[in-house]
């Protein structure tokens, strides 16, 4: 038969105090891991970030380079055009009636000759950009090869640690998840974001030498009385954290 699972509502303070200090330490090991990683994380994102902003670069620079390869086929075929304009000018020049028929030629192969001119001179100038364009690829690929290796050893790094550390942290979440069961979703709620609000995560500590072990103001005789009796949730006024006197705590150490 399938035990009753107890509800929150149904546990002591004294118990709820004891889980929250037992999910404290377990979330402390948590934390231990975690730092353990250290940067690593955040290494990996920033070098597959950094990667991923040098490939688009890549590719804008490629798209620039067809636009600009375009726009030459482009003056190519206008200049083609043009020296046929003028072929076809200087032939009729050979068969004129008079000198406007022959001026107006000639205004006309000019004109063509400065469009060739023109071409010539968008040619060089998208020749030198294509130029360019690749030069800064080539630089982009390079170092995008080359943060690629730091990135397979960055990674390769994290999941050794990961590995190494994998079985104890699932151990540990699912001792956290025991926990969390026997303590009332205000509490918990409460617990967690004490948490987030610390920079060390301490967001339960016992009283050690008459003063909170979190920011280790004093705490006033009858405060201490109230929190080793047990029987309120008692936090710091200074810092807000959620105290337990040190015999809770000795007996969660050495339940551990």
């Amino acid at each position: 038969m399938a035990t009753q699972q107890v509800q929150p509502e149904e546990i002591t303070i004294e118990e709820k105090l004891n889980a929250l200090y037992h999910l404290q330490t377990v979330a402390t090991e948590i934390d231990k891991i975690k730092i353990l990683r250290g940067e690593l994380p955040l290494e990996v994102q920033d070098l597959q970030d950094e990667i991923a902003g040098y490939e688009t670069r890549i590719e804008n620079y490629s798209n620039e380079v067809l636009e600009l390869e375009k726009l030459i086929a482009n003056r190519k075929n206008l200049k083609e055009e043009a020296l046929a304009k003028i072929a076809k000018c200087e032939e009729q020049q050979n068969n004129v009636r008079n000198n406007r028929e022959y001026d107006s030629l000639s205004k006309e192969i000019n004109f063509q000759n400065l469009e060739i001119e023109l071409c010539d001179k968008k040619i060089g100038e998208h020749t030198a950009q294509i130029a360019a364009k690749k030069e800064e690829i080539e630089k982009a690929k390079s170092y995008v090869e080359d943060r690629k290796i730091d990135l397979k050893q960055k990674k390769s790094e994290l999941n050794e640690i990961i590995a190494e550390t994998k079985q104890e942290e699932e151990r540990l979440m699912l001792k956290g998840k025991e926990c969390e069961e026997k303590i009332e979703e205000r509490l918990l709620l409460a617990f967690k974001r004490i948490r987030k609000n610390l920079r060390n995560g301490l967001a339960v500590v016992p009283v050690q030498r008459d003063a909170c072990g979190g920011c280790f103001n004093k705490i006033p005789p009858q405060r201490q009385l109230d929190i080793r009796l047990r029987k309120k949730i008692i936090v710091c006024e200074y810092c807000g954290r959620i105290l337990v006197d040190s015999e809770l705590a000795e007996e969660q150490a050495q339940k551990n």
